[in-house]
């Protein structure tokens, strides 16, 4: 048997009971992993809140975790190598990281051969999958480019304004709070912009944006567009703000001419797409920070789950089984 926070009807974070379930067992072509830790992320809260419809309860939620291999009937993995796993249904068609086992698809686990702590590899599969998205895949981002990162607080954004920075853009970072500047520049931001909800005349005086990561979402989407410079790109990958939608929205007068707009979700795909053990190197060397907020253990998941609605962490919270 194992432990496993399982949700059984949608609403706060109480609605999560910890209760023992049997182990899943894998079948050829998964992997069946011991959990040592896994990330909170914005999805699971949706989810929990009942805003992803196509999730069935109960469930064990999760998308995202990291452990050791316990089985592979497939023989893609050897029992006791160190994995990380992300998206592809977890928590949402099949259950999540939320447990002391998971049972994934093979096609969706990545070795991690770096010796990190578990609560700092917690933190990174979704997170830097993620950012490194966002920024390679949708906004191509380049050495000496402009960068502005939309709700530059959220783990996302800190890892975001990290591995810019390591390029050799210049980063610029939002908050609405002018005490987590600071954070922010310890991330990794050259400049910090205090979000009123309308700074595009500021960011524009100061040589506005060349690629835009919009992590608040439709609530400073229209915003942000009058940030990016001509032929510039927006990307819409965080939605923190709670609003899924744009009101009253009108293309040809909302996106100015020759900028892009596009988005980043990430699927399995891209997790698999992402040098996980890269990044991982370069946080073991110190040459990439990654901002680990809150630890939890998994008796405490709903103490954890407040943590995240009422956005208290200051970085990645990270459950340990």
């Amino acid at each position: 048997m194992m432990k496993a926070a399982v949700i059984y009807e949608a609403g706060g974070p109480e609605v999560f009971k910890v209760e023992s379930r049997p182990i899943p067992t894998p079948k050829k072509g998964q992997v069946l992993i011991q959990v040592k830790a896994f990330g909170l992320n914005r999805s699971e809260l949706f989810t929990r809140q009942g805003h992803s419809p196509g999730v069935p309860f109960p469930r064990i939620l999760g998308i995202e975790a990291v452990g050791i291999v316990k089985e592979a009937p497939g023989k893609e993995f050897t029992e006791g190598e160190r994995v990380a796993t992300a998206m592809g249904g977890m928590g949402r068609q099949y259950d999540g990281g939320y447990a002391e086992y998971t049972c994934v698809p093979a096609g969706q686990v990545q070795a991690i051969k770096t010796k990190l702590p578990w609560e700092v590899l917690g933190a990174i599969p979704e997170m830097l999958q993620t950012a490194w998205g966002s920024l390679f895949q949708a906004l191509r981002l380049a050495k000496g480019e402009r960068l502005l990162i939309r709700g530059g607080t959220t783990s996302v954004g800190m890892a975001a304004a990290a591995i810019a920075r390591n390029l050799g853009a210049t980063v610029a970072a939002t908050t609405r709070s002018s005490s987590r500047a600071e954070l922010l520049t310890a991330a990794g931001a050259h400049e910090v912009y205090i979000d009123t909800g309308s700074i595009a005349a500021e960011v524009k005086k100061a040589g506005g944006a060349d690629k835009v990561l919009e992590l608040v979402g439709t609530t400073t989407l229209e915003d942000s567009l009058q940030c990016a410079n001509p032929h510039g790109i927006v990307c819409m990958t965080g939605m923190v703000g709670n609003k899924w939608a744009l009101d009253n929205f009108s293309p040809m007068d909302r996106i100015p001419t020759t900028v892009c707009l596009t988005t980043y979700s990430g699927g399995s795909e891209d997790f698999m797409e992402t040098p996980l053990e890269d990044l991982a190197q370069q946080i073991a060397a110190n040459k990439l920070h990654v901002q680990v907020g809150k630890v939890f253990a998994l008796d405490n998941i709903v103490e954890a789950h407040r943590c995240m609605d009422g956005n208290k962490a200051g970085g990645k919270i990270v459950v340990l089984t």
